[in-house]
């Protein structure tokens, strides 16, 4: 019996210490974070603060997913970008509108990637030509731009290793240059890059990643390292790198084993990180009824939600408790 005291001691101590370290600043984040209320099939997000408004905006990827009747992967074309809104720091999203992108680049649009520079935000999207049944068909990265986040003006389609390629993801490299990773899918859905002096002109500079193809890559800074994540399909490959160029894979998927949470039941999927006020906030999409639960009900399996979860660092490595509450406040970048 004293032992048992003694060990449950300890215990609790360990816990209420390990409690503590819990930052508790903000609210909790909605669970899930965000569905689409037109076609419930919100995934791909992207975050980002829209500065004349002072919201932060969510773009994102949606699918028709409970629309009936549509054959094959025809429910996965068709839309345009999705906007959801919050104005308290990140933990509530509205529904607000889709991005006025100009035709012809309308008929179907995925993943985009949004940055801001020099007061100028840059949208670099996954654009497929038409509506279509089956995978078989031309897709590429478009570049466009705009002044308030609704609005966008075609600047080019760029010119990258193939003409399948999608999922952007841009960093500023330290000397001021930038870097583009994306999915090239013409060679086995390998992540590529390429690099630009001025975010308009790109050269395509070859395979980035060699052990494992991927799509949605996410490259970010935290904790004085540069970081890779990318959807592999059993939750989300982590990778590490001191120049951006040779990136090590570390053991271990994020997000692989299902979690607890409403809608976060399964594996997660096409990352996005926001590093705000020195703290790190893993936002990616679900599909929660691709469970073996449920029957093969279309509408069930097709729709998808929006989750969030903040990434924790200890002893060198990354990590994410996606079962505990999530605080957040984004704060406005300076």
């Amino acid at each position: 019996m004293i032992r048992f005291l003694i060990t449950s001691s300890i215990f609790s101590i360990l816990f209420i210490s390990y409690a503590q370290e819990i930052d508790k600043t903000g609210k909790i984040a909605s669970k899930p974070l965000f569905r689409d209320p037109i076609y419930d099939g919100a995934a791909d997000p992207v975050v980002i603060w829209n500065q004349k408004e002072k919201k932060w905006f969510m773009f994102y990827t949606n699918r028709r997913a409970n629309v009936i009747g549509l054959d094959g992967v025809t429910w996965v074309h068709g839309t345009r970008i999705g906007i959801a809104e919050s104005s308290d720091g990140g933990a509530n999203w509205q529904y607000r509108d889709t991005c006025n992108i100009p035709s012809p680049y309308a008929e179907t649009q995925w993943a985009p990637e949004v940055i801001e520079h020099q007061g100028t935000y840059h949208m670099y999207l996954s654009y497929v030509p038409g509506i279509f049944k089956d995978w078989n068909h031309p897709r590429d990265i478009i570049h466009l731009t705009s002044k308030n986040l609704i609005d966008w003006k075609y600047e080019s389609t760029l010119n990258l290793a193939s003409n399948k390629v999608i999922d952007a993801c841009v960093f500023q490299l330290p000397g001021g240059k930038w870097r583009m990773w994306y999915n090239n899918e013409a060679d086995d859905k390998s992540i590529y890059f390429a690099d630009s002096e001025d975010l308009y002109h790109w050269e395509n500079k070859g395979k980035a990643i060699e052990d494992q193809k991927g799509e949605g890559p996410k490259v970010f800074q935290w904790k004085d390292k540069y970081w890779m994540l990318t959807d592999v399909w059993d939750g989300l490959a982590v990778y590490e790198s001191e120049d951006l160029i040779s990136w090590k894979r570390i053991p271990g998927n994020f997000l692989k084993e299902a979690g607890t949470g409403n809608d976060d039941n399964v594996k997660g999927g096409h990352p996005d990180v926001v590093v705000n006020n020195g703290k790190a906030y893993l936002f990616y999409f679900t599909h929660p009824g691709r469970v073996d639960s449920i029957e093969e009900n279309l509408y069930e399996k097709r729709r998808s939600s929006i989750q969030v979860v903040e990434l924790e660092y200890k002893d060198g490595r990354i990590t994410c408790a996606r079962n505990r509450a999530t605080y957040i406040d984004l704060q406005p970048p300076i």
